[in-house]
């Protein structure tokens, strides 16, 4: 049931994709349920995060999103630690995800 749900979540966000094609800047204007959910389960898992970018890469269906954070929190870390600790924090999130792509790093002073 799981897969079969998985599979027709996927063909939707496929169709909203191949829909939204031609006016994808507009759609990109404003935030997604999912994005700001995102950003905020973000936002307190990662308090020093000097910037955080959520975006929905799916149309707009919320299959898959990539992730943008500079966090003191890194400081140290190799990009795999710093993978793991976003991976983490959205646990319960990625459980409905067909993808994440996660862009870390420690913010240049």
């Amino acid at each position: 049931m799981i897969a079969l749900n998985r599979f027709l979540r996927r063909k939707q966000c496929l169709s909203q994709v191949a829909l939204v094609a031609g006016q994808m800047h507009g759609a990109l204007s404003s935030q997604t349920e999912g994005e700001i959910r995102i950003a905020k389960i973000l936002k307190e898992k990662f308090p020093q995060a000097a910037s955080l970018k959520v975006l929905d890469i799916s149309g707009g269906c919320g299959a898959m999103y990539e992730i943008h954070i500079e966090s003191e929190e890194f400081k140290g870390k190799r990009t795999v630690q710093q993978h793991r600790l976003v991976n983490q924090a959205l646990k319960d999130e990625i459980k409905t995800m067909h993808g994440l792509r996660i862009f870390t790093d420690v913010p240049k002073n």
